[in-house]
């Protein structure tokens, strides 16, 4: 039977044929896409400007390290690995060669009181100080480093004890007329060790801590040197106490009363510095001071010193020497740096009106603000050839009268206290 259909007759239905990216917006809303897109882009870079930081802060500390390279990052001085590195070194071309090398350590005298008294960041510009200085005063193959907080290490090659031990003298002296700041003076410790053929490193610096050990001992402000033939210390003599007793004997050999005055002031100031809580160091500093406050006199011709009336303005400009004059003699004696600044400045006024630099207040070291109270109080009770002596009174009320322009006030209520306490006591007052 034929088929009712034919090609022709023959119809396919159907939906009607839509791209599939008509109803895209049916399915997901276009905006909240939008801002999924951004919100990834914005994380993206984000992280990416964070990487970028760490990558820099990574270079920079590369940069620092090699830059530092074993270095001290306050002195800039090596540090104890890199100096004991380099002392293996010289020890083994000093065995080769048959030639000296010293070692030698260093320590700030008072370095801890120095950091509580003047804080942590002055502490550091005087070891920046110290290390210039030893900088300085040593060669260029000289091996410097600080090994610890107040501690420096020296490698010396080519040099023996004797030659070191001249080398720290002058490095003393240059470190007692040092300036850093608020801290003058400083006083520092030594020891010293030389290289045997048969030493380790660590033998030597143990050598020179023993010598530096000794040094603190005795006061500080010295360098001492071990014997190396056994390891204990050479007998090394403090000479500073037979130089003080030498120059107060010429002093008072030169001019009796200069003497004799010198001595007296020493029992005021001594007990004024103590009543105002200086540590023992500076009362010590101050009680040599004050004996050899007018040791400069003995530059000063018979005629003016001892001349009845008053002086004429050549003879008066050739008078006011004498501070810097006893400074130049006490600097030449090692570790009197600290008493030689005070000499040189026992007759500045605290309002600046004073000789030989014209300092004021606090910038007058304590010491020479005492000796100054002190050595006016005596001179005015005692007799001299141009005038007869004052009164206990009249001396009072010239200091109280001259508390705030010549003499600074603290040390005058101190030194009156003392007076005071001796003449309730029975005591005789120092003339």
């Amino acid at each position: 039977m034929p088929s009712r259909f034919t090609r022709s007759t023959i119809c396919l239905r159907g939906p009607p044929f839509v791209h599939p990216g008509a109803y895209r917006h049916k399915l997901m809303p276009v905006e909240p896409e939008r801002k999924l897109m951004l919100g990834r882009r914005e994380r993206e870079g984000e992280l990416e400007g964070l990487l970028e930081q760490s990558r820099r802060r990574v270079a920079e500390l590369e940069l620092l390290l090699e830059r530092q390279g074993g270095r001290d990052p306050v002195t800039g001085l090596i540090t104890l690995t890199r100096l004991r590195s380099q002392l293996e070194v010289e020890m083994q071309r000093a065995r080769r060669h048959g030639r000296p090398l010293t070692v030698a350590l260093l320590d700030i005298d008072g370095f801890r009181s120095i950091n509580a008294r003047s804080g942590f960041a002055q502490g550091d510009a005087l070891l920046v100080a110290v290390a210039g200085v030893i900088r300085e005063y040593t060669r260029a193959h000289d091996i410097v480093g600080r090994t610890a907080a107040d501690e420096f290490a020296l490698v010396m090659p080519e040099t023996d004890t004797l030659g070191a031990l001249q080398a720290f003298e002058r490095i003393l002296l240059e470190l007692e007329a040092l300036e850093a700041g608020p801290i003058s003076s400083v006083s520092a410790s030594v020891g010293v060790a030389a290289f045997t053929r048969t030493q380790t490193s660590q033998e030597i610096l143990g050598q020179a801590a023993g010598a530096l050990d000794a040094a603190r001992a005795g006061g500080g402000g010295r360098a001492i040197a071990a014997d190396t033939g056994g390891g204990d210390l050479s007998p090394a003599e403090d000479g500073r106490g037979e130089v003080i007793s030498a120059l107060a004997m010429a002093l008072l050999e030169r001019d009796r009363y200069t003497g004799e005055h010198s001595e007296s002031v020493v029992a005021m100031a001594t007990e004024v510095a103590r009543g105002l809580g200086l540590d023992q160091a500076e009362v010590s500093r101050v009680r040599a001071a004050a004996l050899l406050h007018d040791i400069g006199k003995v530059a000063i011709p018979d005629d003016i010193l001892n001349k009845p009336g008053g002086l004429n303005d050549d003879q008066w400009r050739l008078m006011r020497e004498h501070p810097a004059i006893g400074e130049r003699i006490l600097r030449a004696v090692t570790g009197m740096g600290g008493v030689a600044r005070i000499v040189r400045h026992e007759h500045e006024s605290f309002d600046g009106s004073g000789y030989p630099d014209g300092l004021a207040g606090e910038e007058i070291p304590i010491g020479s603000r005492i000796i100054l109270a002190c050595d006016a109080y005596h001179a005015m009770t005692s007799d001299r050839p141009y005038r007869q002596a004052m009164s206990h009174k009249d001396a009072v009320d010239q200091l109280l009268d001259n508390a705030g322009r010549q003499f600074d006030p603290a040390v005058v209520e101190q030194l009156l206290g003392f007076l005071y306490g001796h003449r309730q006591s029975g005591a005789r007052t120092p003339a």
